[in-house]
């Protein structure tokens, strides 16, 4: 099965600590330009990110103003964080239906909170309302895309889970029932092997494939998420850095490409986005702040290229 690859666009993104990385500014003529490299005339993915919270809705911004980007060919993969240590719901779904309108004329991928299962950096599992607020910000969304007859599927995303009560999936699933499921046009994945934990090279393809068939099998199973809705990766990638080559980065992203394509019919999955852009940082040896496929200079690594091949190769076709 052709997939459909995106990327986020920027570098800046979520430290270990809970801060943002340090790094250069983006700079949006670069940025283009490296997109262009990338994908040429394939259908492609830009992903951006914005931040809820009642105090200040949709004020973090990554990249800023990241709508700019999803022009030609590219569409806008949009992520709705929610921030919100509240319960209250009004204000998120409000926020959730004036970003479908805003958005209309290039959005292609709407996702309703980040990593929700997930309490850590960049996840908004630690914010108490966080589960109600993806299952009814998904409701929200499809209906508010179908009133206006738009063309946007409506998904949500998480981490591998490992537990074998699946207790975030089922939990969606009671939350939401029908109605969640029957709005729900993809579920994400959000995985990054060999960055958090090492992997002995030869287990790499093995990983990868058993991560993608729990999810399918064992996560969205436990919220009765049919194999009929696709499977989005969200976020991939693979830290440079410190005894971490820019030879092996580009090895890691060939295998997972390679391994979620060879199960791409099997497993309904359909999208491959990564993360990220540049690096947030080059100077900084740490892997979180070189998970770019360019330097935080916008020189390509060798990664560049072979995601740039592989997306020639493997991609639907204009």
């Amino acid at each position: 099965m052709a997939l459909l690859f995106g990327i986020y666009p920027g570098g800046l993104s979520g430290a270990a600590d809970g801060s943002v990385t340090d790094g250069p500014a983006e700079q949006p003529a670069r940025i283009n330009a490296a997109l262009d490299a990338l994908h040429g005339e394939h259908p492609f993915l830009v992903r951006g990110y914005l931040h809820y919270s009642d105090t200040a809705p949709g004020a973090v911004q990554a990249p800023p103003n990241p709508a700019q980007y999803a022009t030609g060919s590219r569409r806008l993969d949009l992520v709705l964080c929610f921030r919100e240590p509240g319960l209250d719901l009004s204000g998120w779904l409000d926020f959730v239906r004036a970003q479908v309108r805003k958005h209309a004329a290039c959005l292609a991928t709407l996702q309703i909170t980040e990593e929700a299962n997930h309490a850590g950096p960049g996840g908004d599992g630690g914010f108490p309302a966080a589960r109600q607020a993806l299952v009814e910000g998904v409701i929200a969304a499809k209906r508010e895309a179908n009133r206006l007859g738009l063309d946007v599927l409506v998904g949500c995303n998480s981490t591998i889970a490992f537990d074998p009560a699946q207790e975030f999936w089922t939990d969606l699933g009671r939350r939401g029932g029908d109605e969640f499921r029957s709005a729900l046009d993809y579920a994400g994945l959000d995985f990054f092997p060999d960055v958090f934990q090492p992997i002995p090279r030869e287990r790499l393809p093995e990983t990868i494939e058993g991560v993608i068939t729990l999810f399918r099998h064992q996560s969205l199973a436990a919220a009765g998420i049919g194999e009929s809705v696709p499977i989005h990766i969200t976020e991939h990638g693979w830290g440079t850095g410190a005894d971490r080559p820019y030879s092996r980065q580009a090895e890691v992203l060939e295998t997972v490409v390679r391994t979620v394509h060879d199960h791409s019919e099997e497993l309904n999955i359909t999208t491959y986005e990564h993360f990220a852009l540049r690096d947030a940082n080059t100077s900084h040896d740490h892997p979180l702040f070189q998970l770019g496929l360019f330097d935080s200079d916008y020189r390509p690594k060798p990664a560049a290229t072979t995601y740039r091949d592989l997306i020639d190769e493997l991609s639907v076709r204009p």
